[in-house]
């Protein structure tokens, strides 16, 4: 019944001598959620005076996003005083639409003081009972998933109280075991994040070289003005042409064109069938991978991996439409804009369109990626309305801007080692992260000793 515990986090069988299972309340100080400052976003400040504000957004996996981090008074931050996080919390998204929903998180000392709002739950363990980082890894690990979600009293927007929380069911051994626990996985972390901060610079790089080209038309308008274009070779500069011409999209380099999305791919639109036929994980090979805006959003460049599953006869049953491998997907409601390639063949939900080039479109999937990206979604409509802002025809009536076919494929050439690596630095952070939610079951369960994980190197150099 939802609302209702179903067991310990993550399953575990049969725990080793002398450990036990504990509910979270128990070994806790604090459990608490925040607000919102009187008068919204409107009180937020652009830069610190003391407090920080955080939101559900900045809280991810195992991974705190300073990105957008609003700041708020010395008044409203007393106002919010038991709202105020201190070293060594951990932030756990309570409520959300399946996108932030269950992110967790520690938060990081560079942005205290900080203060959370409602959507955000403070988790303070007792650190004579219970290691944090620990905590956190049972917390973030994929069986937990299921767990927590089977609190959520139903709906789309799904929503768990401090009384939930506080009856999570945690496998508790010994603190310097937690501690050697929290360790390892924590090394695995370094490295996945350093893979990720590698893939945003590898990413930008990318972006830049398309809006040089493709948004700010530099060599066009270095040829225009009797300049030669910055940064190209003579053989590349002779690609672009001198003058504009007028388009849909404004002015565009002469001899371009403007063509909708479905005149360049076939269109698609994903499909969710009922929750029952939905699996958290699976090692079946006949079943496939079915794509949500959380797994978009958390996916990168590249998306192979997703946290559910369809079985064979579902994907029959109910008609859902197969993504190919090398396909550009984006998110068109609930979060707008979210931008992947697909590696590898797998499904969607209804909230995804997916973008397949046609034989004869001059350009490739990452001139795509890029070219949505950067796109203005808000020129398709008011997307204040989630259900109806922006539906599957617009969608297919984006305007997309055709460049010439040599410069098209120069750029493809040019940006190509940078998505080959952001597409291996990927799978290898995809290895990473499945040796580390494979090690916690089997340290919890006593099939690995933290001696015998260190000292047999599973997590590698």
């Amino acid at each position: 019944m939802a609302g209702e515990p179903v067991g310990m986090c993550p399953t575990v069988e049969e725990l080793p001598a002398g450990w036990q299972v504990k509910r979270l309340g128990s070994f806790c100080t604090k459990i608490g959620t925040g607000a919102t400052p009187r008068g919204g976003s409107e009180v937020y400040l652009n830069s610190r005076v003391s407090h920080a504000l955080v939101r559900s957004q900045h809280v991810f996996d195992r991974r705190f996003d300073v990105s957008g981090l609003a700041f708020i008074s010395d008044l409203h931050a007393r106002e919010l005083r038991n709202a105020e996080v201190q070293s060594g919390d951990i932030l756990l998204n309570i409520t959300g639409d399946g996108v932030t929903f269950g992110r967790s998180c520690i938060v990081p000392d560079r942005i205290l003081p900080a203060c959370v709002n409602q959507h955000v739950s403070i988790i303070r363990p007792d650190h004579r009972a219970c290691d944090p980082g620990y905590l956190l890894s049972v917390l973030t690990h994929p069986a937990t998933k299921g767990y927590i979600e089977s609190f959520n009293s139903g709906g789309s927007r799904r929503a768990i109280t401090k009384g939930h929380i506080e009856s999570f069911e945690i496998p508790l051994p010994s603190l310097p075991e937690q501690k050697a626990i929290a360790q390892i996985l924590g090394s695995l972390d370094d490295k996945i994040e350093l893979n990720r901060r590698m893939n945003v610079t590898l990413e930008a790089m990318a972006r830049a070289l398309f809006q040089n080209w493709f948004v700010d038309f530099d060599p066009v308008r270095a040829k225009l003005d009797g300049r030669k274009p910055a940064g190209l070779d003579a053989a590349t500069a002779d690609l672009f042409p001198v003058h504009f011409q007028d388009s849909p999209l404004g002015p565009i380099p002469q001899g371009w064109e403007v063509k909708t999305a479905d005149e360049v791919s076939t269109v698609g639109i994903g499909k969710t069938p009922p929750r029952k036929e939905h699996q958290w994980f699976s090692d079946n090979p006949s079943d496939m991978p079915w794509m949500s805006i959380r797994d978009l959003g958390d996916a990168g460049v590249f998306i192979s991996h997703t946290s559910e599953f369809l079985t064979a006869e579902a994907v029959e049953k109910f008609r859902v439409r197969r993504i190919p491998n090398d396909t550009v997907v984006l998110s068109f409601k609930l979060t707008m804009g979210r931008v992947a390639i697909t590696d590898g063949e797998m499904l969607s939900n209804e909230a995804i369109a997916h973008f397949r080039l046609n034989p004869k479109t001059p350009f490739g999937t990452s001139y795509l990626y890029c070219y949505l990206k950067g796109f203005s979604y808000d020129q398709l409509g008011s997307t204040s309305s989630i259900a109806t802002a922006i539906n599957s025809d617009m969608v297919r009536g984006i305007r997309v801007l055709i460049p010439h076919k040599s410069i098209a494929e120069a750029f493809e050439r040019t940006v190509k080692p940078l998505f080959t690596q952001m597409k291996n630095s990927q799978k290898q952070a995809h290895t990473l992260a499945t040796l580390r939610d494979t090690l916690l079951p089997k340290l919890l369960s006593g099939e690995l000793s933290v001696a015998e994980t260190k000292k047999r190197a599973l997590i590698g150099a």
